[in-house]
């Protein structure tokens, strides 16, 4: 792809998460599953504007069904968070740096959120751009997949006695040689 995005697919996951509270949901379905009311409740958005945003991102593969459950005569769809996946989805190193650059401006308006309602504690925050051998990239990198994966596996539904609401992002990638 050059300039613009022409794989439907890749465009449904960038449109799936160019919504703030589209990235709350992913966020908040990483620990658990849920239905459209469970989402609701949590985030205080209507069921019918749970419903329309889980929908959008259920169609685009971000979202999985992971149970139904039969609630007063209807069915409830819990949904959950489909954390990896597909390689070449927006964001991923092996998508198109079009696709990249679009993600990382969809998701900067949910970091920045976070930030805002940060608290003093532990963490941390770190920006470089240097010149290093290639095994120390993909050691930094595997260390960097492994902490994200760490936090995915071990994310508990949200107000779980003694956890803490941590946000954390990462962003890494081979820079074009310049002259």
């Amino acid at each position: 792809m050059t300039g613009e995005l022409t794989d439907p697919r890749a465009v449904s996951a960038l449109r799936s998460v160019a919504h703030p509270v589209r990235l709350r949901i992913l966020s908040l379905l990483t620990a658990e599953a849920m239905s459209a009311a469970e989402v609701a409740r949590t985030l205080a958005l209507t069921h019918a504007n749970a419903s329309y945003h889980l929908r959008v991102l259920h169609e685009a593969g971000e979202l999985v069904v992971e149970s139904e459950d039969k609630i007063r005569g209807g069915m409830a769809k819990r949904y959950r968070y489909r954390v990896g996946g597909d390689p070449d989805r927006p964001g991923t190193p092996r998508s198109s740096t079009e696709d990249r650059i679009a993600w990382q401006t969809a998701t900067h308006s949910e970091i920045v959120r976070r930030l805002a309602s940060a608290t003093r504690g532990p963490g941390t925050s770190a920006d470089i751009e240097t010149w290093v051998a290639p095994e120390v990239w993909s050691e930094a990198m595997d260390a960097v997949s492994a902490a994200m994966n760490l936090l995915h596996e071990r994310a508990v539904p949200p107000g779980t006695e003694g956890a803490i609401h941590v946000s954390a992002s990462s962003q890494g990638f081979v820079m074009t040689e310049t002259s």
